[in-house]
């Protein structure tokens, strides 16, 4: 990170970039936490409770795209974080930066989507803030959410991977890339053509049918970076791989099309509804059903497996019958897309 005097796009990537300025600067000061895991959502204990904590910021552009808007997705984003640890998501606080001279009917209707949003993910806005800078200073509206969620102690391994042993399947709620392409495409400087909708949506009620339905040892939801960013953490300097077949990755045809003429591995594109999961092979298919049933997870599938081989590698086997090393991305492939 020396190198890097200043901050750069692909800091906020979520890939290569991201990790070494949390782990260079962010943690050099703030320190690790207790467990020494770095996850979605912190578990904190009071008075031996046990809750899920976490906080994240807004600033796509832009601000509405086909399938949603930056109050929608800033709900979906943190009720995410927390149902991937395994919480119930019950308590979300918003705050909001906005520039002056933004229109007050735009306002209502971000302000109106976050509320539609938390109704159906049964989440309550119990608190916020607002502030206004001048105009230029800021790029339209931003947003900054809290959440927090009930979590029962024997989901506290989900977000840490501890349970995850060789044979376990890999499942994923349906097609990649749809958040990351849509919001690219909407932005007025580009005429790509692009007939795609975000997938942004809370996973909460969809995960709590598959958690149970059978054994999961493990749950991410696949935004910045992409799957890719979530196989090659998971297996960093661990003593299991990951193997992930081509041929099962859910991808539609015009979305293939896009990520081949514009060079993009779809793989490494933003998604804001979906979650990948590690389960026991034994409930996979059970769990699969399940996913399946709920109107976020109709296109479930198995993707590929922990493996014993390789390890702390993930290795995609392709369409073509070869295979290649699943790479962390290096930097800032699409910049705000959430």
């Amino acid at each position: 990170m020396e190198k890097n005097k200043t901050i750069l796009l692909g800091h906020g990537s979520g890939g290569r970039m991201s990790h070494e300025l949390t782990e260079q600067l962010f943690l050099k000061y703030f320190g690790r936490p207790d467990d020494g895991f770095l996850t979605d959502a912190a578990l904190l204990e009071p008075e031996g409770n046990l809750l899920a904590f976490t906080t994240d910021s807004f600033v796509v552009d832009p601000v509405f795209f086909p399938g949603g808007d930056i109050g929608k997705l800033a709900v979906c984003g943190t009720v995410n974080d927390l149902c991937v640890a395994g919480a119930s998501p019950a308590y979300l606080t918003a705050g909001f930066i906005i520039e002056e001279g933004f229109p007050l009917s735009q306002l209502e209707t971000i302000v109106k989507s976050m509320a539609l949003c938390a109704s159906e993910a049964g989440v309550k806005i119990i608190a916020g803030d607002t502030k206004v800078v001048h105009k230029h200073k800021c790029d339209k509206i931003f947003i900054n959410t809290s959440g927090i969620g009930i979590l029962e102690r024997r989901y506290a391994h989900l977000s840490k991977g501890t349970h995850i042993t060789p044979g376990d399947k890999i499942i994923i709620n349906g097609f990649l890339a749809d958040h990351g392409l849509t919001v690219m495409t909407a932005r007025e400087a580009l005429s790509i053509r692009y007939n795609g909708t975000s997938d942004c949506a809370p996973l909460n009620h969809l995960i709590r049918c598959a958690m149970d339905a059978g054994d999961i040892h493990f749950m991410r939801d696949a935004t910045r970076g992409g799957l890719a960013a979530i196989v090659t953490e998971l297996v960093d300097r661990k003593t299991f791989g990951i193997e992930l077949h081509e041929n099962k990755i859910p991808l539609r045809e015009n979305t293939k099309g896009l990520c081949e003429m514009l060079g993009f591995d779809p793989l490494q594109i933003a998604n804001e509804g979906k979650v990948m999961m590690v389960v026991a092979s034994s409930d996979a298919e059970k769990i699969v059903a399940a996913m399946q049933k709920h109107p976020y997870g109709k296109d479930s599938c198995i993707i590929g497996e922990i493996t014993d081989q390789h390890p702390g590698t993930a290795v995609l086997n392709t369409i073509i019958g070869g295979k290649r090393i699943i790479d962390m991305p290096a930097g800032e492939l699409l910049p705000r897309i959430c």
